[in-house]
């Protein structure tokens, strides 16, 4: 008898947390190096999710958005590199813009409320149920601001990233919004941050509030990271109560979040996108954690994948050691999301657009590994290109990024 969903996504977890915490002997050099494999984390990759679940389908579609920004047309490709708000701030931004400037780049995803973020919580009429962004008056926050507004005289086109429900911040401050252990405490994930509970639709207002904050200062994109509900999903539902008062499931939950976000949105002018496990446009299911590919793609204008080739096990898709060979993992991702995508509009479905994260750094605990430079991130770019995806996105979280050349630069607004 096969495993159900739930048990193979739970071994699946635990392999992968044993993989990251013994790694064959290696260990994390650095602080950058340790959040660069807790992106792991959000692709549940290295220990290989059951392959049952994942079948590829055999045509490729060409995805429409449906609204138009005021940056970036929706046919232009949209080239980017994530800056912490840290990196932002500083003075290493003027080298990330020269990198633009030489590069085919033309984005960059900034985050907006993580490290110095723009706005803090403030309880609505003392209310301790309800909460809203206010831009802060912090004089990093201001100079952050003074950034955007300098990028964007760049003609650089800016996606604020927003992490959705994995916030701390507003769980501490709204206690009430928090996810709730059986006997009514705050409950923790193992790294000990209270996550936002999905289900409570009162929540909701905060991140789309944030949003609306970030199209008034100029960005022209919002991506939701963190859209989704904890992984490890079994042990979760074990000791979680959610405050599921429709009786949803968890991919319903992501879906009605994403709309009410996509149509208040759209209003300002401003595209909606969202981070995805590498694997949900692979699997047939949500894995868990609320993300079906089906639902997320017909409610927002991009949808992202977070196809790291160092974050697939060895062996997916026969492909010995995926780090090492990371065009290949890139092609056969694409493809499955392609094909997912084809389906719908075989059904006249609306779909979005495919904007990958491709693998900036390098994952010094695995081994075998290697350096990811210019030519292992030109890789991944040819491969997504030979797909049918001209766009990407390039994730570092020092935001520290190789000089490199795929083709002649376009794209600039």
């Amino acid at each position: 008898m096969n495993p159900s969903p739930g048990k193979a996504v739970l071994k699946l977890l635990l392999l992968s947390y044993i993989l990251l915490t013994t790694g064959a002997g290696c260990t994390v050099q650095s602080a950058e190096a340790e959040r660069d494999k807790h992106r792991l984390e959000e692709g549940l990759l290295r220990s290989g999710y059951p392959q049952r679940q994942i079948k590829a389908l055999q045509t490729q579609p060409r995805a429409k958005g449906r609204n138009k920004s005021r940056g970036l047309s929706l046919t232009q490709p949209v080239r980017a590199i994530y800056v912490s708000s840290h990196v932002a701030n500083g003075s290493r931004l003027q080298e990330l813009i020269r990198l633009i400037d030489a590069t085919e780049l033309n984005a960059m995803v900034i985050d907006i409320n993580s490290g110095i973020a723009l706005t803090s919580p403030r309880r609505v009429n003392g209310r301790t149920d309800e909460a809203l962004p206010v831009l802060s008056q912090k004089k990093a926050a201001r100079h952050f601001q003074e950034r955007i507004q300098e990028l964007k005289r760049k003609r650089i086109y800016l996606i604020a990233r927003i992490v959705t429900f994995k916030n701390p911040e507003l769980a501490n401050a709204v206690p009430s919004w928090a996810m709730k252990r059986r006997d009514g405490a705050i409950w923790r994930d193992r790294s000990g941050t209270p996550w936002i509970d999905p289900y409570k639709k009162k929540s909701w207002e905060y991140p789309i509030a944030l949003a609306e904050h970030a199209a008034q200062l100029g960005f022209d994109e919002v991506q939701f990271d963190y859209v989704r509900f904890p992984e490890n999903a079994s042990k979760v539902d074990r000791e979680v109560k959610y405050a599921n008062t429709e009786n949803w499931t968890k991919a319903e939950a992501i879906r009605s979040f994403l709309h009410l976000a996509n149509a208040r949105l759209h209003d300002l002018g401003i595209r909606v996108s969202a981070d995805v496990f590498g694997l949900v446009g692979s699997s047939e299911d949500d894995m868990g954690i609320g993300q079906k590919w089906d639902m997320l793609t017909k409610e927002v204008n991009v949808i992202s994948p977070m196809i790291y080739p160092s974050h697939y096990s060895d062996g997916m898709w026969g492909i010995a050691h995926p780090d090492l060979t990371p065009g290949p993992i890139i092609a056969r991702a694409l493809k499955d999301a392609a094909n997912r995508n084809r389906r719908l509009l075989d059904k006249h479905a609306a779909t979005a657009q495919v904007r990958p994260w491709l693998q900036a750094f390098t994952a010094s605990w695995l081994h075998p590994h290697q350096k990811y430079e210019a030519a292992q991130v030109r890789e991944q770019i040819l491969a997504a290109r030979n797909a049918g995806y001209s766009s990407y996105m390039l994730w570092n979280s020092s935001c520290r990024y190789p000089m490199f050349s795929v083709g002649t630069k376009s794209g600039r607004t």
